[in-house]
C-alpha cells in the first residue's frame, strides 16, 4: 500500500493581525514623516529645521500607533472575553438550549437536522466553549485580538517606514529636497504596497498603485497647506 501523503496547503489567516498592524504602522510612518517634511519645506524652512520636524514626527508618530493599536486592539480583546464569559454562563445554565442552537446554526449552512445534531452532540463534548466561540461568535485563534503584539508591530514597522524620508532629508540636497523626499517615498510606498499584497496572497500591483495613490494625496495636500502658510507668515 502506498502510504498516504497528507496535502500541504498554505493560508494567510493567521498572519492577519501581525500584518495589518505592521503595513499599517510602515505605511503611515513613511506618509505621515514625508508629508510633514514636503509640507514644511514648502514653508521655506531651513534644513536644521526640516531634520527635527522629521525625528520628531518619528517619536511621536511610533508612540501614538503604539498607543492606539494598543488601545483599540485591548478593547476587542475585552469584547470576545465578554462574549465568551457570557457564552460560559449561558452552557452552564441551560446545555440543552445551547446545544440545540448550536445544532440549528449547522443545519443554516446544510447539514441534514439529525447530522447537525450529532455533529453538535460531539463537538460540545470535545469543547463546547470552543465550538460556540467559532461557529456562533465567529471567533477564532489565528484572528483572536493581540494588544501587546500589534502595539509592538504597529510602533516598530512605523519607525522603520519613517526613517525611509528621515534618511533622504538628511542626504538630499536642498535645493530638491521636496522631489527627492516626495520621490523616494512614493516608490517606498508602492514597494511596501506590493510586499503587502505579496504577503497576503492579493494582487501586487493594485496593492502598490493603492498606497502610493493614498500617499501621494496627502503629500500634495500637505505641501499645498505648507506653501500658503509660508506665504502668509
Amino acid at each position: 500500500m502506498h502510504a498516504r501523503h497528507r496535502h500541504p496547503e498554505r493560508h494567510r489567516t493567521d498572519r492577519m493581525g501581525w500584518l495589518r498592524a505592521a503595513v499599517l504602522g510602515a505605511n503611515d510612518g513613511i506618509v505621515s514623516t514625508a508629508s510633514l517634511v514636503v509640507g514644511v519645506a514648502a514653508a521655506s524652512a531651513d534644513p536644521g529645521q526640516l531634520m527635527l520636524t522629521a525625528v520628531a514626527g518619528l517619536v511621536a508618530g511610533a508612540m501614538s500607533m503604539a498607543a492606539g493599536e494598543y488601545v483599540s486592539v485591548h478593547s476587542q480583546s475585552d469584547t470576545e472575553d465578554a462574549d465568551l464569559a457570557r457564552e460560559r454562563a449561558e452552557l452552564l445554565a441551560d446545555p440543552a438550549a445551547e446545544r440545540q442552537e448550536l445544532a440549528a446554526i449547522y443545519v443554516t449552512r446544510g447539514l441534514e437536522p439529525v447530522l447537525a445534531q450529532q455533529v453538535a452532540d460531539q463537538l460540545m463534548r470535545h469543547g463546547a466553549v470552543g465550538a460556540h466561540a467559532r461557529d456562533e461568535l465567529g471567533l477564532s485563534d489565528t484572528q483572536s485580538a493581540r494588544p501587546v503584539q500589534a502595539a509592538l508591530a504597529s510602533a516598530g514597522s512605523f519607525a522603520v517606514g519613517a526613517m525611509l524620508p528621515l534618511g533622504v532629508t538628511a542626504i538630499a540636497p536642498a535645493t530638491s529636497l521636496v522631489a527627492w523626499v516626495s520621490g523616494t517615498s512614493l516608490a517606498f510606498l508602492a514597494l511596501l504596497g506590493a510586499v503587502a499584497a505579496r504577503a497576503g496572497g492579493a494582487d501586487m500591483l493594485a496593492g502598490a498603485w493603492r498606497v502610493g495613490f493614498w500617499g501621494a494625496l496627502a503629500m500634495a495636500a500637505t505641501a499645498a497647506v505648507g506653501a500658503w502658510v509660508g506665504a502668509v507668515v
